[in-house]
C-alpha cells in the first residue's frame, strides 16, 4: 500500500516513473562523435517500413500490412491511407516495403513501390509506380503501372528485400532476397537472390550484365545473395552500398558492382540455425565476392544511410545501419571500403530499427518496426 501512495504522489507533482518531470527535455544521449536527443515526429503507425520526403515537406510511410501513410510537417498522421495503392500479401515478411521519389519527382510525380505480391506460383517481390496527387479529395496514386515482378513466385513468407535505390544515371537498383530458397540465388534464370537494375520504367538496361545470355534474366545486376534489406549510394564514388541478413551469423555489407558474384549459399560466415553446422564450401572461394563488413553474431540489419548533412558534422561521412537484433543504430566510421570503427547506439531503448534515412532538413530519420511504430528524428544537443 505505502509504494502505491508513493507511486500516486510522484505522478500528482508531475514525475514519471523513469524519474523525470512530465515535459521536462531529458538528457541528451551521448556518442563517441555527437550528441543528441530523440524527437518523436509520429506514432500509432502498424509496423512501418520506409519512409521519404516530399518536396512539401510532409512524410511519406510504409505500413507493411498494406497501406502507404501520410504524415504533415508538424507530425499528424491523416487517417485516410493514400488511395490507388493494389492489395498485397502481407504474410511473413511480406506486405508493402519500401517507397521512393523519382529523382525528376518535381516534375512528373513518379512515386515507387516495392511490395510482395501475389500470382501464379505463389509471392514475389514486385516493383510498381504511380503519380502522385494531393488535392482536396485526398491523396492517392494514379497511373498505377506494375513494372517488375521477380520470377518465379513460390510458397513462403521470406526473404523479399527489398530497397529501391535510383542511381546517379537514374537507374533503379531492386534489391531482392532468395526467399528462403537459397539454391536460387545462384540459379541465373531466377530472379530470387538478386540485385536486379531497371530503367525508371522497368525496361532493361543495355549494359546489364547477362542481356542476351541464353537461359539467364537479363534484370541482373548481381547474384549469390541472401536477404537485402539496405542499400543506399555512397556520396563520393556514387556506387551502391547493400546490407544482408546472414543465416546465424554472417550479415553483411557489400559494394554492389556489375556482375559480381556475392556468394550466398557457396560461402558465408553464418551457419546453419541451431545446430551450427556449415553451409557451403566455407568463407571464401576464387571468384566469389568477399564482403566488406560482416557481423557475428548476427544483428538483423535493416535500412542503411551515409550522413552527409551539416547537422553533425562529427558524423560526416558516417554510414547508418539499423538492426532490428539487439534494437539499435549502428554507425560506422569508414576508410574508403574498410570499416575503421564500429559505435552501437540506442541499444534496447526504442524497439526494432527497421529504416534510418538522412532528411532533407540534414537530420537523421528512423523508423521503429512494431504493432504502434513510431517515425523518430534525431536532433543535435549542444552540451557544455
Amino acid at each position: 500500500m505505502r509504494h502505491g501512495w508513493m507511486m500516486a504522489g510522484l505522478l500528482a507533482t508531475g514525475f514519471c516513473l523513469t524519474g523525470f518531470a512530465v515535459g521536462a527535455e531529458q538528457p541528451p544521449i551521448r556518442s563517441e562523435r555527437e550528441n543528441f536527443r530523440i524527437e518523436v515526429v509520429a506514432a500509432g503507425l502498424e509496423h512501418p517500413w520506409s519512409v521519404a520526403f516530399l518536396p512539401d515537406g510532409r512524410y511519406l510511410v510504409m505500413e507493411r500490412p498494406g497501406r502507404l501513410r501520410v504524415i504533415d510537417a508538424d507530425g499528424r498522421l491523416d487517417p485516410r491511407p493514400v488511395a490507388g495503392i493494389p492489395a498485397v500479401s502481407a504474410r511473413g515478411q511480406g506486405g508493402l516495403l519500401d517507397v521512393v521519389l523519382h529523382p525528376g519527382f518535381a516534375g512528373n510525380g513518379w512515386v515507387y513501390l516495392s511490395y510482395a505480391g501475389a500470382g501464379e506460383g505463389g509471392v514475389g517481390t514486385e516493383v510498381l509506380r504511380g503519380r502522385w496527387v494531393s488535392d482536396r479529395a485526398g491523396n492517392r496514386l494514379v497511373d498505377v503501372q506494375v513494372i517488375y515482378r521477380q520470377w518465379p513466385k513460390s510458397d513462403g513468407g521470406v526473404h523479399f528485400g527489398s530497397r529501391l535505390v535510383f542511381d546517379r544515371a537514374g537507374l533503379l537498383h531492386v534489391t531482392q532476397g532468395d526467399r528462403g530458397e537459397m539454391a536460387r540465388a545462384q540459379r541465373l534464370d531466377d530472379l530470387a537472390g538478386k540485385l536486379v537494375r531497371l530503367h525508371d520504367d522497368g525496361g532493361i538496361p543495355a549494359d546489364n550484365p547477362w542481356r542476351g545470355v541464353a537461359g539467364a534474366r537479363p534484370e541482373i545486376f548481381s547474384v549469390g545473395h541472401r536477404s537485402m534489406q539496405g542499400a543506399a549510394l555512397h556520396p563520393v564514388t556514387g556506387e551502391l552500398w547493400t546490407h544482408e541478413h546472414g543465416p546465424q551469423g554472417g550479415d553483411e555489407i557489400n559494394v554492389a558492382r556489375i556482375g559480381r558474384n556475392y556468394g550466398w549459399p557457396v560461402i558465408t560466415f553464418g551457419v546453419n540455425y541451431g545446430i551450427g553446422t556449415k553451409i557451403g564450401v566455407g568463407t571464401q572461394r576464387e571468384g566469389l565476392e568477399q564482403p566488406l563488413h560482416q557481423w557475428t553474431p548476427s544483428i538483423a540489419p535493416s535500412g542503411m544511410a551515409f550522413y552527409t548533412g551539416d547537422r553533425f558534422p562529427g558524423w560526416r561521412g558516417n554510414l547508418f545501419v539499423g538492426a532490428l537484433k539487439f534494437q539499435m543504430l549502428v554507425r560506422l566510421e569508414l576508410d574508403g571500403e574498410r570499416v575503421v570503427r564500429e559505435e552501437r547506439l540506442l541499444t534496447g531503448r526504442e524497439g526494432r530499427i527497421r529504416d534510418v534515412r538522412q532528411g532533407p532538413d540534414g537530420l537523421l530519420y528512423l523508423l521503429t518496426d512494431a504493432s504502434n511504430g513510431k517515425l523518430l528524428r534525431l536532433v543535435p544537443v549542444s552540451t557544455p
